[in-house]
Formats: C-alpha cells, structure tokens, sequence
C-alpha cells in the first residue's frame, strides 16, 4: 500500500542523521559527520549555529537541556545547561518593587547562561573534535553573513523603538547602520565572532590538550572575560523593561562562577514496545510521561490520529498533567517533587476517573502520596497588565503585526520560543537537545559580546510554598524539554520541539501517531495537530487561560463539530500552525548494521533533516 502524500520525504541511510528546526544548522552538523565527527561533535556545532541563525529563538547567553545515547557507554544521560537564580535574586527583592511577578524582559530576570556550558561539556566528554573546529561554521557565518528568516526581521521590527530609545546596545547589533536588516541582504555579527575567536584563541594557548582547552575555554566564559562583561553591565546600567520602569540587573560573575553544567539521569515510562526518556521534574518533561501513564489506559490505539475521540482524550489528560505541572513541579534539589508517585500506573488510573464525556473546565491538580497542592497567586497576571506598555515587550519571543504596533491587545501572537537539533551518526550514538532563551528581544545585548542574556528566571513564582517558588541558587522551572525513547529496549528515537508550553503536548501527538499509529516519521510530523490552553502561561504575564482546544485548520469539520458538542472551547488556527518538530530514529538493519531514518518540521519553512 503506498505511502500517503508528504511535505518532504522521510530520509533514510546508514551514514548520519540531523534534523533542526534551520536548515544551516543540520547542514553544518550534518557536514561534521561527513569529516569524521561523531553525534556528539555535529550536535555541538550544529547547536552554535542555531544560536546564530535563529537569534530570535535562542542565543549564546540562553541555556539548553540535552539528552544523549552513548552508544559505547550503553547508557543515556540528561546534560542539564538550564542556569539557577542569581544569589541576589530574591522574592523580597521583587515585592520590595511592588512586583507580584518576575519580569519577562530587561535585566532582572536573567539565570546564570547554561548553553555554552552544556555544549563544552558533551564535547569534552563524548566528543572528539576541538572547539576551534566546531565553532568554525558559526565563526565564518557571524563574520561573513547569513540571510535572515522573516521572522527575525519581524522580530526586530516589533522592538526597534525599544532599542532605539533604550537598548542602545541592541541596536548596534540588530539595526546595523541605523536600519532594520533586509530579508535581501546578508547579517553579520561581528561582536560575536569576536567573542569566539578570543576564546578559541586564548584557549588554545594555554591548554595542553583537547579537554584542558575546552576547560579553559569554560573557564573564559564563566569567570573571566565574558562573565567580566555580563558583571559590569548588570551591575551598572538601568534599563527599561516589560514594567515600564528601570532595573539594573541581578546577575554577577561570582553565579557564574559557581556554576557548572551537570550530569543527571533521565526519567522514564513505558508505553507498549516503547520507553520514553525525559528531563527531570525541574523541566515540563515527566507532563510527558504523565500524558503516555494516563493513554495507555484509554485505548489510545483504537482512534484515528483526526478523531473527535484522540483529540479529546489527548486534550483532557494534557489539563491534567498541565495542573500537576503547576502543582508539584520544581527543582528537584530545592523541592520534593512526588515524581515516581505522579508516573506511576496507579496514579495514572487514579487521575483518569476524572475525565468524562465532556470537556474539563476547571484546573485540577492530583495529590498524590495525599499531599495538598499549593497553587501560585493566579491573578497576578491581572495586576501585572494593568497600565502594561506594549513597547517594552513581553515575555516570551513574540512577533508584532507589521507595521509594529504598541498595545497588548493589538499585537498578533505567534508562539515560537525556541529550536531543536537531533543527530544520529553510523555507530548509534544519540543526541536530542532544546536550546533557547537568550532572544533578541527580550533582553539587552551585553556591549561588546554581541549576545543576550536568558530571562528564563520570569517562570519562577513569588508565592512562598509554591514548587515554582523563586529561591537563589534554584533552576526556575523550564518548558524545555528533549526526548528519547527506548524500543524493545534498544535506543531507538531523539525527537523535541520549540514551543514552549506547547512542547509536551505537541511530541505526544506525534509519539502517538507515529509510535501507536503506525505513521511514518514525515507523515506523524506532517499530520495535523492542536494543543490545549488550560494553565497560567508560563511566560511573562502568566497569563491564565482555562478549557482552549487550538486545533489547526486541516481537521475534519465533524471532529471539531463533535468537540464543540462536548463543551471544548475550539479555536482554528492556520492550517500549518501548531508544532516544529524534529525526529531521527536509529533500528537494526537486515542483514547487520543500523538503519537511520530523519524527518522534519514544514510549518515556518525552514525546518530541515539532512542524511544519507
């Protein structure tokens, strides 16, 4: 029986697998492999392009979570690069300023940037090539120029004043020669490829081997130059941000210097053949693996991947898995998180009695081991817009309808927060990571390094009790989250997405069509898809939104007819708008050896998996 129609073919080879949310970015990972990098080494450099082709999603001063498959260890691992709160950031400073909420732009909410040293440490530790070799391509690309994606562009426009009037520093980067950069032309940040060539260079003059200069380059990062230069700007200037009012920052080197990027083990469940692997509790993965314990009791399986019947149920159990998110998840180092109760089977059985017929219209976390969830103050997002400018942003990347408009209510969102890389190379080792944050317009450039840095510290709460409860030292609660899944107990799948809150219902959709369904990677990608909105956001305002099913525009009317009937606040999206997912997938071949299969996201254009 033939294949049904897709957007682009699923890859399949036995050399190497790279799928990305850009295309430069899976070609210059893919191009390491072809000279004799490993996953590892491709990840990495693929990972730095993404930082700068798509600096509206994620940059040098953001942070990532990575999961690995080593193939000579046998054994997967979490490389966790989400930075923790600022010693200086405390609930008290904030309340102090009559803040009920953490800002989602300027200074105050920035974590100490975990990206750089996430990527050196899977370098050192399970890669083979030199830094110098692996920050190349981007060097080459920040000096030379790449060609923008629209997106970036609309992005600049949305703020332009903003830095014009206020981010001085932003705009000597983003508005080169005083203009907003042409689709037409070529971009280049030559801060940034300065920043690189002095790490690589003074490096590798004082590192006597390949791991001593990937420490020392660290060691520039985290407690020399560029820390210096984070130091100093947050310390010194006082900038506008989403408040309306100026802050100085929060960050110092003595964070950064204290931080490292570490090791931790995955959590897991099963379902059916498949055991699916996620970040811990301190990121939205176990929603994941709670939404797979609740489905594997509800005959999944049975419905086709367009039915009323999958949408609702894939719906009802992302509320509550999104409620026990809010309730119980945290850093597991601060917080007792009950995370083997919430995956367990009877926990799953249990919360399941909940869902009916009808569409759940109220937000209820679980209690598990009996305990009593403490909820966060979820009118917060009420004061927080009240007199709220649109000039000085929001909190997560968003892009202005052009031409840029200045209120809240006026503003066309499109969600899109992030980006995400998977490799596969020909011995079967496995990388699956989701960098973000540090975007273009949602904080200033530090002057002379040509990036910005994470406001991922606006997810944190200031309601004492809460799991979420901004603390210093504590990694804030992340949407970010890499998956890896297990077949019959061999490696098997890296897949994620962007799309922050979205993350961990748009991969379930996918896992299921293609791991339940039997779709094809390419066809499960390209299949349509929804999400639900029925939590405070976890983005600056934190915006509380209750029972939204968003479902894009492909869906057979007489589904989206039959939801409406069980109480589902429907709303149709573009027909290509929800999800930008990534997969590679490795399995036995006939005869020995491994076959590699890739798919990749269409929606956005600029998804691409490249193989052979």
């Amino acid at each position: 029986m033939p294949e049904s129609f897709t957007t682009r073919p699923e890859l399949r080879g036995t050399f190497g697998m790279v799928s990305s949310t850009h295309w430069l970015a899976s070609q210059v990972a893919m191009g390491v492999l072809e000279r004799g990098g490993n996953a590892f080494d491709a990840a990495v450099a693929g990972g730095f392009m993404l930082q700068l082709v798509e600096p509206h999603l994620n940059g040098p001063g953001g942070e990532v979570p990575i999961l690995i498959w080593s193939e000579k260890e046998r054994r997967m691992r979490v490389i966790c690069g989400q930075g923790p709160a600022p010693v200086l950031a405390t609930p008290a400073y904030f309340r102090a300023k009559g803040l009920d909420l953490v800002p989602g732009t300027g200074l105050l909410p920035a974590t100490v940037p975990g990206a750089f040293g996430a990527w050196l440490a899977m370098l050192r530790d399970y890669g083979t090539w030199e830094l110098e070799d692996v920050l190349a391509p981007a060097i080459q690309y920040a000096n030379s120029g790449f060609p923008l994606v629209p997106r970036i562009v609309q992005a600049i426009i949305a703020v332009e004043t903003l830095f014009r009037q206020e981010w001085k520093s932003s705009a000597e980067v983003w508005l080169p020669g005083g203009r907003v950069p042409s689709l037409d032309g070529l971009f280049r940040n030559p801060a940034l490829a300065s920043t690189y060539t002095r790490i690589v260079q003074d490096a590798s003059a004082t590192g006597i081997d390949r791991e001593s200069r990937i420490d020392a380059a660290l060691d520039l990062w985290y407690r020399g130059f560029v820390a210096q230069a984070i130091d100093d700007f947050y310390t010194n200037e006082s900038l506008r941000d989403c408040t309306g009012d100026q802050h100085t920052g929060l960050l110092r080197l003595s964070d950064m210097a204290g931080w490292k990027a570490s090791y931790e083990e995955p959590i897991f469940t099963e379902f059916g053949r498949y055991t699916v692997a996620k970040c811990g509790p301190w990121s939205q993965g176990p929603v994941f693996l709670q939404q797979l314990a609740m489905l594997r009791h509800m005959d999944i399986a049975t419905y086709a991947a367009d039915s009323a019947e999958f949408l609702h149920r894939t719906a009802e159990v992302a509320k509550l898995a999104m409620a026990d998110r809010l309730a119980w998840y945290g850093d597991p180092d601060h917080v007792d998180v009950p995370i083997s109760t919430l995956l367990s089977d009877e926990y799953a059985l249990e919360r399941i009695k909940a869902i009916g017929a009808q569409a759940s219209t109220s937000i209820n976390p679980g209690h598990p081991l009996g305990r009593t969830p403490v909820m966060p103050d979820l009118q917060a997002a009420e004061r927080a817009l009240a007199g709220f400018d649109g000039r000085y942003g929001v909190g997560e990347p968003t892009f202005a309808a052009l031409p840029p408009v200045s209120t809240w209510a006026e503003r066309e969102i499109f969600v899109g927060d992030t980006c995400h890389l998977d490799v596969i190379d020909r011995h079967g080792n496995m990388v699956a990571a989701t960098p973000s944050g540090g975007w273009l317009s949602s904080s200033p450039v530090v002057p002379g390094l040509g990036f910005s840095i994470s406001t991922r510290l606006q997810m944190t709460w200031l309601d004492e009790g809460t799991p979420g409860y901004l603390q210093p030292g504590k990694r804030p609660n992340t949407t970010l989250s890499p998956g890896m899944a297990l077949r019959d107990g061999e490696p098997y799948m890296a897949f994620g997405t962007p799309g922050g809150d979205q993350q961990d219902q748009w991969t379930v959709s996918f896992f299921l069509r293609h791991c339940a369904l039997g779709m094809n990677l390419q066809e499960a990608i390209d299949a349509p898809s929804s999400h639900i909105e029925h939590y405070p956001a976890s983005f600056w305002p934190r915006t509380v939104k209750t029972n939204r099913l968003v479902v894009e525009s492909r869906f057979p009317a007489e589904a989206l007819q039959r939801l409406r009937a069980a109480g589902h606040d429907v709303v149709v999206g573009g027909a290509w708008s929800e999800g930008r997912i990534s997969a590679c997938t490795r399995e036995p071949a006939q005869g020995g050896g491994l076959l590699l299969r890739a798919g990749a996201n269409p929606r956005g254009m600029q998804g691409y998996a490249v193989g052979r």
